[in-house]
């Protein structure tokens, strides 16, 4: 709409667009996604970040990384982003992976996967490890579908299933509830509350 907010996102794959997607979907027309910029993993919004934070100047910048084993989201970003940070430039760190903003809504999670909600964690920040623990999830549901492109198949290398962040996607789409979500995980909230609060200079 025309009187929507552009926002460029810098995502480090597609689950991590759905859910940014989604997230902007909750303030209703306030934001519009002008472009995406994504090369798959982290390497390239580190190696782009500057650039970024620069042309936010123009048209302001959502961009989502994980924190993985950094000490925490301040020292990430001080580490990739040594000057100063436009204040146009939204720049977010999942704790400790994005997967933890997925499990924070553990109802949805637990329906979707067609799990006992016993299963799924209640503190999803706390975990060394939160895509891990999600397909470890995956591998007790009950819909065949899901856990053969959630999980890794026997045999193999790689550490997701086939179409991994397709099935989320469809979760985050359709059921994913990042009221609920908000809620248990810190990192997610302090996201919310920054996009909230956020208006353009």
């Amino acid at each position: 709409m025309s009187d929507s907010m552009l926002l460029n996102l810098a995502i480090e794959d597609s689950l991590s667009e759905a859910i940014l997607r989604r997230v902007l979907a909750v303030f209703g027309h306030r934001f519009a996604v002008a472009n995406t910029y994504s090369r798959g993993g982290f390497g390239y919004l580190k190696k782009k970040v500057e650039g970024f934070n620069q042309a936010s100047a123009i048209t302001p910048f959502l961009m989502l990384t994980d924190l993985d084993t950094a000490e925490c989201a301040p020292t990430l970003i001080s580490s990739w982003l040594p000057r100063a940070k436009h204040p146009n430039f939204l720049f977010r760190v999942a704790e400790r992976e994005v997967e933890s903003w997925l499990l924070a809504d553990c109802f949805g999670l637990a329906k979707f996967l067609g799990v006992s909600e016993t299963l799924v964690p209640k503190r999803p920040d706390d975990l060394p490890d939160p895509k891990r623990e999600l397909i470890a999830i995956a591998k007790r549901s009950r819909k065949r579908d899901l856990r053969e492109s959630i999980v890794p198949w026997a045999g193999t290398s790689a550490q997701q299933g086939p179409d991994y962040n397709g099935a989320l996607g469809q979760f985050v789409a359709n059921n994913w509830d990042p009221e609920l979500a908000r809620k248990r995980s810190r990192s997610f909230d302090r996201t919310i509350l920054r996009l909230a609060g956020f208006e353009q200079v």
